[in-house]
């Protein structure tokens, strides 16, 4: 990082800095999500100012010789990266099991790196690496969604005594790829009922929404009386 520099460099590194912010943040605003073009704009324009500000105070960094202060300009950039902590963590939201916002967080991180890049001065490697994000965000979003993860749901039945066992519903549930992670029964003897509620999970694609079509077998067992069936939610980017 050079001592002294122009204002034409300072232009330049702004200009990219808009540039590499606008890439990546457009991708967010593509998506809705609530940290989107303007935000990320910001967020890497703070980065790269910092870094500038570094810049020019560099003559003034060290320890003079009729001051006990010391002037450490790194705490600076790292004193912004640190901050954008604040906002991704407001960009994550969590409800029960849903977590919304993990990949708007980590766009902010990484755009205030990329600001960092910029305004210190690495032009190639910032641009390059804004460049790499949009892809990563754009490309491998199609190619995530392919790929099975494990849903998970919380079935309750409730039958009539006698009328079927645990035994047999887990066999139903697995003969349709669904792996049963906990059970409970609760009987109830004045009423003649057994309640069955089974705690499952189940492969199936990222974006896939349609729930599992053992249920509609399921719902037509003899002396069934009642039965829930609740998905949990999943991971969102």
């Amino acid at each position: 990082m050079p001592v002294e520099i122009t204002w034409q460099t300072i232009a330049l590194r702004i200009i990219l800095t808009l540039l590499a912010g606008a890439l990546l943040g457009t991708n967010r605003s593509k998506h809705g999500r609530p940290a989107g073009l303007r935000t990320t704009i910001l967020v890497t324009l703070a980065a790269s100012v910092a870094m500038i500000q570094m810049n020019l105070l560099l003559p003034t960094n060290g320890k003079p010789h009729d001051s006990y202060a010391v002037m450490d300009l790194m705490r600076l950039p790292l004193g912004i990266l640190t901050g954008v902590g604040f906002i991704g963590a407001g960009a994550i939201v969590r409800k029960d099991e849903m977590v919304i916002g993990v990949t708007t967080a980590a766009t902010m991180w990484f755009a205030t790196v990329v600001g960092l890049c910029l305004g210190g001065g690495q032009l190639i490697l910032g641009m390059v690496s804004a460049v790499i994000g949009f892809l990563v965000l754009s490309i491998l979003r199609k190619a995530e969604t392919r790929l099975d993860e494990w849903q998970r749901g919380t079935l309750s039945m409730l039958f009539t005594a006698n009328n079927i066992t645990e035994k047999d519903l887990r066999a139903m549930l697995q003969s349709s790829s669904i792996h049963v992670r906990s059970a409970s029964i609760i009987c109830k003897i004045q009423e003649a009922t057994h309640q069955y509620e089974f705690d499952v999970r189940w492969p199936s694609h990222k974006d896939e929404t349609q729930n599992p079509p053992v249920l509609k077998e399921l719902s037509g067992l003899p002396g069934l009386l009642e039965m829930t069936w609740r998905p949990a939610g999943t991971s969102l980017s």
